[in-house]
């Protein structure tokens, strides 16, 4: 037996782990020593790691759909087909009837190729992956802010916090090395706060839980600021050296009541006033959220009023402050950095810039795409309008974990041509004309970007199974017989080597460098060779930041009579995504082996509904069947449910009114209705879903 240093595939924190091989296959994953991020430790997620990529289960050879059915085939037969497929759109629409959706899953290297195989050979800025469904308003507006969308400072800071303000992550179960950390510095004397509408474990071992009402982020933000402003806490030295005019925000803070936000969010103004002092007070605030604050039609709002309290305090720039978006996947900040977006280059090169178009084409010698291109959800509209003719997936799950998974589903029934490259059959691969079988982070060479900017190595440590390639590989292929002869990379070093020619960001970047670091951290350039765990400490990529006034929006979809509770959703510690790796390990599939719904105690007792009870929960745009789970986790009249199960898939439920800025869709909130079951009769997993074939995990 050998052991491969490797890097967990789950959530975004990017543990270290070893690969415990032996006869070419992986057996087991045991913490990698000395890690800086890990620290020696693994979560139940990163423990059960082998049993995702266990061949059992696994696509190992391309395949066809005829008259409705599978049938293998050989690459070149796949390979061609997809190529037809392809040109066939092309020819039909141009670039704008062609999509590329990429993989937060996925290597930095295969990411780079797809953004570099959309724009080089199809010639469409039509490139989207799932960050658009998790922080794409922590790109858009904490660029507005700050000049960069990505975490400021590393997690070794929360060490160094004397206050640790969570909003909106759930993060002892998400991320939970993070939130361990959290914990241990509790421990030694710095104080937890957690915003968060429910009452989740970090949240009940907090020092002060702010239970505000869903969607109200904007009202309890404005409301900690304004009390700031009233009182003078706020760092005037800092607003004075490094940020524009706050006279602006000021003004428009100081229109608002007070008793109004407080109203607006749930929340006393004697707490508010407490947490206001304490955070701007304190010598170190270390600030994380998550996408209880992104996913909403107001998301990117919600980030910018977050950064005016970072900003107004000056805790950012500086060990143990710091503005930190916690990404959801393990390579989601990597796919964002490698260009995987409609709108930029790697680096976050504007696309609309006519001088960063004109180095790429350079490079890559060809034309590039010209147009403006379609976020993820803006090509499911146009498949439905007959505009998208074609759409390649890597490794995403749409029909499971994008809202109103019904109108997904039309989407793929008006294309033309869908192809698909995965691990498994997916609900989304089985909607494919074309599956290619790929290569998991295990039997291949590539490099991930946690959520602290650091830049990590995965080593291959077993072969793929059966013909399965890595996306990189297939899409080169791809890219030959669309003519196009520059995506023939010798391997994934040379691959990286472009990434950091034409990525200033990453320029001082290397295999070897990143072996012997545990990873670098973006910027690391000439300037910053050894890479940068703090952003902003001297200036903002922007020059001045800037405070921005913003103003509370409700949710889209409130209660009302027909459809009386709120509805959100939320993940479970021992699964992940739409569950096609965690399901597959016996030890987590034990934990919570089917789906369920999340509803106060006296709730269920005013329907009649007893624990585990079948239920229908029904929104204005499906229904579904599940089982109810009881706890005062959540306030009265508002329900929960996780995504990561396909017989109870609650993007059926939800609502995919946009943020008007970023294209989030408002997946954290929206009105439902409920009903019993007769008693006795337990939940289907058919309920709901004529209009969707689902796969097997």
């Amino acid at each position: 037996m050998r052991v491969v240093p490797s890097i967990c595939t789950f959530c975004g924190v990017g543990c270290g782990l070893g690969l415990r091989v032996e006869d070419g296959r992986v057996i087991g994953v045991e913490p990698q020593p000395g890690h800086p991020v890990s620290q020696g430790q693994l979560c139940a997620k990163g423990w059960a790691s082998s049993f995702a990529i266990d061949p059992h289960g696994r696509l190992t050879q391309p395949l066809i759909k005829e008259h409705g059915q599978f049938r293998p085939a050989s690459w070149d037969e796949a390979l061609d087909l997809v190529a037809d497929g392809l040109r066939s759109a092309l020819d039909e629409r141009g670039p704008s009837g062609v999509g590329v959706i990429s993989c937060a899953r996925a290597t930095n290297e295969d990411n780079y190729a797809a953004q570099k195989f959309a724009r080089a050979v199809l010639k469409s800025n039509n490139i989207d992956h799932c960050a658009r469904i998790c922080h794409s308003p922590s790109v858009a507006g904490l660029s507005r802010t700050l000049g960069s969308g990505a975490m400021s400072n590393s997690i070794a800071d929360i060490d160094q916090a004397d206050l640790i303000l969570v909003v909106g992550a759930d993060v002892t179960e998400n991320h939970a090395m993070i939130g361990a950390r959290m914990l241990r510095a509790q421990a030694r004397g710095a104080t937890l706060v957690v915003v968060d509408p429910r009452k989740t474990r970090l949240a009940r071992l907090a020092d002060i839980h702010l239970q505000l009402r869903l969607g109200s982020n904007i009202a309890l933000l404005n409301g900690l600021l304004q009390i700031i402003l009233a009182n003078g806490w706020e760092n005037a030295a800092f607003l004075a050296e490094r940020c524009a005019d706050i006279a602006p925000l000021r003004r428009h803070l100081a229109a608002l009541s007070l008793e109004q936000c407080s109203a607006q969010c749930g929340i006393g103004v004697a707490e508010l006033e407490r947490v206001a002092y304490l955070f701007s007070q304190a010598k170190a605030a270390f600030t994380a959220y998550g996408m209880g604050i992104t996913q909403f039609q107001s998301g990117t709002n919600n980030v910018i009023a977050l950064s005016n309290l970072v900003l107004a305090c000056g805790q950012i720039g500086r060990p143990g402050t710091g503005i930190n978006p916690l990404r959801g996947q393990n390579n989601v900040q990597g796919a964002c950095d490698m260009g995987c977006l409609p709108n930029v280059y790697p680096g976050y090169q504007e696309a609309s810039d006519p001088a960063v178009r004109a180095k790429f084409a350079a490079a890559w010698g060809t034309e590039v795409a010209q147009a403006p291109g379609l976020t993820s959800l803006g090509m499911m509209h146009a498949a439905q309008q007959g505009e998208l003719r074609a759409l390649l997936i890597m490794g995403e799950d749409p029909l499971q974990t994008d809202p109103d998974q019904n109108q997904v589903a039309r989407a793929f029934a008006a294309l033309d041509f869908l192809v698909v490259v995965e691990l498994s059959l997916t609900a989304t691969a089985q909607q494919a004309d074309v599956v290619l079988p790929a290569a998991a982070f295990a039997e291949k060479d590539g490099t991930f970007t946690n959520c602290e900017r650091r830049v990590q190595r995965i080593r291959q440590a077993i072969a793929p199974p059966g013909l399965a390639r890595s996306d990189w590989q297939i899409l080169g292929e791809l890219a030959a017989r669309l003519g196009y002869a520059g995506m023939a990379w010798r391997d994934a070093e040379a691959l990286f080597a472009e990434i950091t020619a034409l990525t200033p960001s990453f320029s001082a970047m290397s295999y070897p460098a990143l072996e012997a670091k545990h990873g670098l951290q973006w910027p690391c350039d000439a300037e910053h060779p050894r890479g940068s765990p703090i952003l902003h400490r001297q200036r903002f990529p922007i020059g001045r930041a800037r405070l921005l006034a913003v103003s509370q929006v409700d949710v889209d979809e409130l209660p009302d009579a027909e459809y009386p509770f709120a509805f959100t959703t939320q993940r479970l510690h021992f699964h992940y995504g739409c569950g096609s790796m965690t399901r597959k390990s016996p030890l987590l599939e034990r934990e919570t082996p089917a789906g369920l719904l999340f509803i106060h105690p006296m709730d269920a007792a005013e329907l009649g509904l007893a624990q585990h009870q079948g239920v229908r929960v029904r929104s204005r745009r499906g229904f579904l069947e599940t089982r109810i789970e009881l706890t005062d986790d959540l306030p009265r009249g508002t329900l929960s449910m996780p995504y990561h199960f396909i017989e109870a898939p609650c993007n059926r439920l939800t609502n995919d009114a946009q943020d008007p800025i970023s294209k989030m869709p408002e997946l954290k909130a929206c009105a439902v209705a409920l009903q019993p079951l007769p008693p006795g009769q337990a939940p289907s997993r058919a309920a709901g879903a004529s209009e969707v074939t689902h796969a097997s995990l």
